[in-house]
């Protein structure tokens, strides 16, 4: 009675006061062990009662086997094929039970051709027995395999049920077969809460966020079926994925209502929603009322005011973890580099190198790769060359950084080298479409004029990459710095992204340099369409015709912005003490600025 009712160390007491227990005894104490959690202990209390003597009966085989599927691996094999050996010397073989017992052991073991085996081996079999192995090939994706078995039970006249229904759901997770996914679902009669989780998490590993909203809603339209942390979690990241804030309001609204809100999973979903719809200020707000945090939830904060350039706040936060005894993963470390590299706080950046190191992080690829980019940002490129030649393994970021790198500090010919030296490693690291981006600003900032449109026309004949806006932004870029606007006036007739700003944009800025006014004009013109409220364009066509001594055109432009309710972006910037980073825009107060600044 007390292991049946968890109440094991009182069970324990009481068997142990038994002068002579049988078989019941020890069968019903090595149940409550199992159900308490206690695997090994209920194995000791099994080899006890084999040592003794006692006659083990098949209640006791099935209840040892389901020990053996939830202790180590190494243990379980050892102990589980004993108790197989068992089986067969005392007879149990023809038991339905054990039967289905040791295709469970097998199948939860990741040894998938010794439980058909025992499924083949058993004189009798029920429903239980179909769903074990199918389940057991649905946990390794095998959709056909699944689909066999539910067709041989049909013909014996066994109907699926809806765990059946769930294990050829999981194969279909498994193998991310979304369209069978669904065609099972929707067979299902009454999906059970875990299926319709089942479901929306396929369509949310596989990015099909409206999907998973869509079925969302179905699922809340539906009388009786509730949801759960996990409902919730997936419908936030959906909602994350698509940007889609109201949704992600009444989903936090249900939560609510559910007392969920303050659950960490969910809570976590919560912070992760509202950053990526932009409203940083209400994932803080989240965070800050977490009744509890693990890790996970630090970094999902630190990594969105990273994201948000909050980059003093990150700092901050990443020292409110430290001091609340968390230890910093590779994707806290990541995140705030990122925000020195933003800052370009050489000596924050530094500190943190020197505690990834402490920590045994440095060789991560993630961090190294962030690291790249903050020594690169902060001018150190030569540094950030040296860590990259020394990093234990690289991928495509870790190489994209370092190009960058060399980009961003004028060093467009290594950049140029470190791509082909890439291309010559052949299948190592397949260059992509950032790769091409960072190569190309290079050029463009190195005055490699040709180089970038050798490039840029090298993209789908030799390397299947689509030239996207950014990379025609780049070759434009280039171009116009150079002052060959009859070459950029026919690669803008050649490209498929005449309404994307970015090229626009890079050449108002060329022709503010070389006071082109006609091409500025007309680069102007389509910014004030694209976007009629950005004071960027209007200010930098201002300033064309201001070096020209167009005054009339500088004042009609003030006028345009007047009328359209354009106002100019205030500046800003920071001071690095080497302890913080104190930000301040142009028109603070300078004892406030000393105050903050400490």
């Amino acid at each position: 009675m007390y292991s049946k009712c968890g109440g094991s160390s009182t069970a324990v007491r009481i068997f142990n006061g038994l002068r002579r227990p049988n078989e019941v005894a020890f069968t019903a104490m090595m149940g409550g062990l199992v159900k308490d959690g206690s695997m090994a202990e209920a194995l000791l209390l099994f080899s006890n009662m084999r040592k003794k003597g006692i006659h083990v009966d098949s209640v006791a085989v099935s209840c040892v086997l389901g020990a053996c599927t939830r202790i180590a691996a190494e243990e379980r094999c050892f102990f589980g094929r004993q108790v197989h050996a068992l089986v067969t010397k005392s007879a149990f073989d023809s038991d339905i039970h054990v039967g289905n017992s040791l295709v469970d052991f097998y199948a939860k073991s990741g040894d998938i051709g010794d439980a058909q085996k025992a499924f083949t081996s058993m004189h009798e079999r029920n429903n239980v027995s179909w769903n074990i192995l199918i389940a057991g090939y649905g946990n390794q994706g095998e959709i056909e395999k699944v689909k066999h078995l539910i067709d041989q039970m049909q013909a014996l006249g066994f109907k699926p049920d809806e765990v059946t229904r769930a294990s050829q759901l999981s194969a279909c997770a498994k193998s991310g077969d979304v369209d069978s996914a669904r065609q099972v679902f929707d067979r299902m009669p009454s999906p059970s809460l875990t299926s319709w989780n089942t479901i929306l998490s396929i369509y949310s590993q596989r990015e099909m966020h409206l999907e998973a909203l869509e079925l969302f809603k179905k699922m809340q339209q539906l009388s009786g079926v509730p949801f759960d942390r996990t409902t919730i979690a997936v419908a936030l990241s959906a909602c994350s994925g698509t940007g889609l804030l109201p949704f992600g309001k009444q989903i936090h609204g249900a939560s609510t209502r559910r007392f969920l809100h303050g659950d960490l999973f969910v809570s976590s979903g919560l912070v992760d929603m509202y950053s990526k719809c932009g409203l940083i200020g209400l994932a803080r707000q989240v965070f800050d009322r977490m009744p509890e945090r693990d890790v996970v939830s630090w970094n999902s904060m630190i990594a969105s005011l990273a994201l948000h350039s909050c980059c003093r706040e990150a700092f901050h936060l990443f020292h409110q973890m430290l001091a609340a005894g968390f230890r910093p993963t590779e994707y806290s470390y990541a995140s705030v580099i990122s925000s020195s590299a933003r800052l370009s706080s050489l000596s924050q950046g530094r500190q943190l190198h020197g505690q990834t190191l402490k920590d045994g992080l440095c060789n991560d690829v993630f961090v190294g790769s962030s690291l790249i980019d903050m020594y690169a940002k902060c001018g150190g490129v030569e540094e950030a060359r040296v860590f990259f030649d020394h990093m234990p393994s690289r991928n495509i970021v870790s190489w994209n950084e370092m190009i960058h790198g060399y980009a961003q500090n004028g060093g467009g010919g290594a950049a140029v080298e470190l791509f082909e030296e890439m291309l010559q490693r052949g299948g190592e690291v397949r260059p992509d479409g950032v790769t091409l981006i960072a190569v190309l600003t290079g050029c463009s900032n190195s005055g490699m004029v040709d180089k970038a449109t050798e490039l840029l026309h090298s993209m789908e004949r030799d390397l299947d990459l689509v030239p996207l806006a950014d990379h025609y932004a780049c070759a434009v870029d280039a171009l116009a710095r150079a002052g060959r606007f009859s070459e950029v006036r026919a690669l803008i007739q050649k490209m498929p992204h005449e309404e994307d700003p970015i090229i626009w944009e890079v050449l108002l800025s060329a022709c503010r340099v070389h006071g082109e006014e006609e091409m500025g004009r007309f680069a102007a013109e389509r910014l004030f369409r694209l976007d009629p409220v950005n004071p960027s364009p209007y200010v930098l066509l201002s300033n064309i015709y201001a070096a020209n001594g167009r005054w009339d055109q500088v004042a009609a432009i003030r006028r345009k912005m007047v009328d359209r309710g354009v106002a100019k972006n205030r500046g800003y910037s920071w001071i690095d003490d080497k302890v913080s980073v104190t930000a301040f825009m142009v028109d603070d107060d300078v004892r406030a600025v000393a105050d903050r600044s400490g």
